[in-house]
């Protein structure tokens, strides 16, 4: 396979083949049903709408796109909806799982459930996709929204669900940067040490797929001039597909930084469930909230 370097050639790779279903908890939500049209209209998927039925009617409507291109199913209870959305998932009715009209928690909670939701490793964790005007590749980053403080087994986790996400796009042996503000093992700073660590795990052969390299500052990651002015050698410095963040306060402003700041297109999706979760923010533009369907119909095949 090709590696893929741009969302438009992730996005072309779904089209065509068998139709995802993505099931929508309360899809009466007017920052994501523009997104879903498209993705009924480009032949990526077939949507399903768990929700306010009339309000989704009057909806879509409103955005001219009619109705009938989507299975409304009316349920006006969020929880509700939420846990339907989430069955349908789990008894393989719908292949991805998708936030619409709904508060966060409420809908966390429903993917979550051990009992009912769609849990099926010991880690769930947020992957992001980047398209960076200037940078050649495309740039993975976690975990800015699920995992707040990771500890180490679930940053080998987190490793592990971004090399999937990575070899799904195309990319062989995936680089892997594990990301802090030095490039020195300091014992004054923990994420160094486990940064090390999980470069030699993937050395031994226990992170399997791609090759890891920490403590790695931001620039050393992925400017191989900042690498070389530093005197770095490391098969990752430069050239990283994956960024690893020591927390979500980190990933999270790198994510806002090269959506906002650096004017990056991406997509988004959580996995380490048992189907592609889509999770976008509400302040997430219509081209992201569509890519993240192609996204994660890309992992659902």
């Amino acid at each position: 396979m090709t590696q893929v370097t741009s969302l438009k050639q992730m996005a072309e790779l779904v089209k065509g083949g068998p139709l995802k279903k993505v099931a929508v908890a309360c899809g009466q939500d007017p920052d994501i049903i523009g997104a879903l049209a498209r993705a009924v209209k480009e032949k990526m998927a077939q949507a399903i709408m768990i929700g306010d039925r009339k309000k989704t009617e009057d909806l879509a409507r409103e955005h001219k796109i009619d109705p009938k291109i989507f299975t409304l199913i009316d349920e006006t209870d969020p929880k509700k909806a939420a846990a339907r959305a989430v069955e349908m998932v789990k008894k393989g009715e719908a292949d991805v799982l998708m936030k619409g009209l709904i508060d966060t928690a409420v809908y966390a909670r429903a993917y979550l459930n051990k009992e009912s939701g769609l849990l099926n490793s010991a880690t769930v964790s947020h992957v992001a996709v980047f398209e960076v005007p200037g940078y050649p590749r495309l740039l993975i980053v976690t975990d800015a929204a699920q995992i707040p403080y990771p500890d180490f087994g679930q940053k080998v986790d987190m490793i592990n669900h971004a090399v999937a996400v990575a070899k799904k796009l195309g990319i062989e042996t995936p680089k892997v940067a594990v990301l802090a503000a030095v490039e020195k093992v300091n014992s004054k700073m923990p994420c160094t040490l486990e940064a090390a660590q999980l470069a030699k795990m993937a050395d031994r052969g226990q992170i399997k797929g791609c090759i890891v390299d920490g403590p790695l500052s931001m620039d050393a990651a992925v400017s191989p001039e900042c690498a070389a002015g530093k005197g770095i050698k490391s098969p990752v410095a430069g050239l990283a597909d994956i960024l690893v963040c020591p927390d979500i306060h980190a990933a999270n402003i790198l994510y806002k930084t090269l959506a906002q700041l650096a004017k990056a297109e991406l997509a988004a999706m959580v996995i380490g469930t048992s189907a592609p979760v889509v999770l976008t923010s509400r302040t997430d533009s219509d081209d992201t909230k569509f890519m993240s369907i192609a996204l994660s119909a890309l992992m659902a095949k």
